[in-house]
């Protein structure tokens, strides 16, 4: 007599509930603010810390051409910028998106 045995496959448990989304930071537009003022901040901050750490050890010599600055050290040097020069403005924003993450998401 051959009997048949049947596997039931694994049942996966969804950690999200049904009203919650699980969308990336890049498709949900609060949360793209959000890493783009955090990526602000930090570049700024970093950069406060460590001034040439972007210039990716290039001096600027009188005389001379602009430094271009290109590819990931271009971009973070900046978003470092923007943040030294809006400073007031991305503290506000800084300040509002903490009041928006915290009360109403």
């Amino acid at each position: 007599p051959s009997t048949i045995i049947y596997f039931k496959p694994p049942q996966f448990i969804s950690i999200y509930s049904p009203t919650v989304s699980a969308m990336s930071a890049i498709f949900n537009f609060s949360s793209l603010i959000t890493v783009i003022l955090l990526l602000i901040c930090t570049t700024a901050y970093i950069r406060e810390m460590r001034p040439t750490i972007f210039d990716n050890g290039m001096e600027q010599v009188p005389g001379q051409p602009l430094i271009k600055r290109k590819g990931v050290y271009g971009f973070c040097w900046k978003l470092s910028r923007i943040g030294e020069r809006l400073s007031p403005f991305i503290s506000i924003s800084c300040i509002l998106m903490a009041a928006h993450v915290l009360f109403m998401k």
